[in-house]
């Protein structure tokens, strides 16, 4: 028992606050392309709601692991916590089919310090969709068994830092088959230039050359994950005649150097030969 309890109050200062929803209810009906009202509280465990700042919203389908699933479509992009606990969306009937409790919403919300939490919501049916799902969304939906959606995650500031992925960030671009792209947070910029010739950061890969027009892209946006490792402290210093400032680990260069003069030379013969 001392063993659980030290290892609990070690885990409890890393805890972030989960959101849980309350609309729409699990196993709920609603009509395609209709308002969804949609609600959430604290969920009581770990910090309080209060302490997150900003949130995602996506409306999603398929099954309860990353590659079943995708986002079909955001909800509120730049939400505050601080303008409340509901919002309300409206989504295009043919971005998904008709399958019963196919449909979840995920909230991305990111703390005051710099963690993020991602939450789901319980499943429901959007009757009146007219849209087709994926092959590997429709396995997922058809694993899929009760209401629950899928399992929370946290992501805590020092490991977002170390410029890891989870969730939709961790498929492959290429591989992501929704209405929305996501991409991984960006990683932090280094103090200094160790390449002494620049080499290819990814192998290379056939480029097959279209001979037809191509199908018009269904995707709508590419949403980046929020950059969660914290800034460096600035520190002002002297360096021959420049001023430099870092922050954010980028070097920021402003010369004390005094203007160049006019030209004295042909240059400024003939430049006066325009003062008329």
């Amino acid at each position: 028992m001392l063993i659980k309890a030290c290892l609990y109050a070690t885990l409890l200062p890393l805890a972030l606050a989960d959101v849980q929803f309350t609309s729409p209810a699990a196993g709920a009906t609603l009509a395609a392309a209709k308002p969804i009202a949609i609600k959430w509280k604290d969920s009581g465990d770990g910090t309080a709601l209060t302490d997150l700042t900003t949130y995602t919203l996506f409306l999603c389908a398929g099954g309860n692991d990353a590659a079943s699933f995708i986002q079909l479509a955001a909800i509120t992009e730049r939400g505050q916590f601080s303008t409340g606990n509901e919002v309300s969306g409206t989504v295009a009937a043919n971005v998904g089919g008709p399958d019963k409790n196919a449909y979840f919403l995920k909230i991305q919300s990111v703390g005051a310090k710099g963690a993020q939490a991602i939450n789901y919501s319980d499943r429901f049916t959007l009757s009146g969709m007219t849209g087709t799902f994926p092959p590997n969304v429709q396995a997922g939906i058809a694993k899929v068994s009760g209401t629950d959606g899928p399992p929370s995650t946290n992501q805590q500031a020092p490991a977002a830092a170390a410029g890891g992925a989870q969730g939709q960030e961790a498929v492959s671009y290429t591989a992501q088959t929704g209405l929305i792209k996501y991409a991984p947070m960006l990683t932090p910029p280094g103090t200094k230039i160790t390449k002494k010739a620049p080499t290819p950061r990814y192998p290379t890969s056939s480029v097959p050359i279209a001979q037809t027009f191509l199908p018009t892209p269904k995707q709508t946006t590419t949403m980046t994950a929020s950059a969660t490792y914290a800034p460096a402290q600035s520190r002002p210093f002297q360096v021959s005649q420049a001023h430099v400032t870092t922050k954010h680990d980028i070097l920021l260069i402003e010369t004390q150097a005094p203007a160049a003069s006019m030209p004295q030379d042909d240059m400024q013969k003939f430049l006066h030969r325009w003062r008329d």
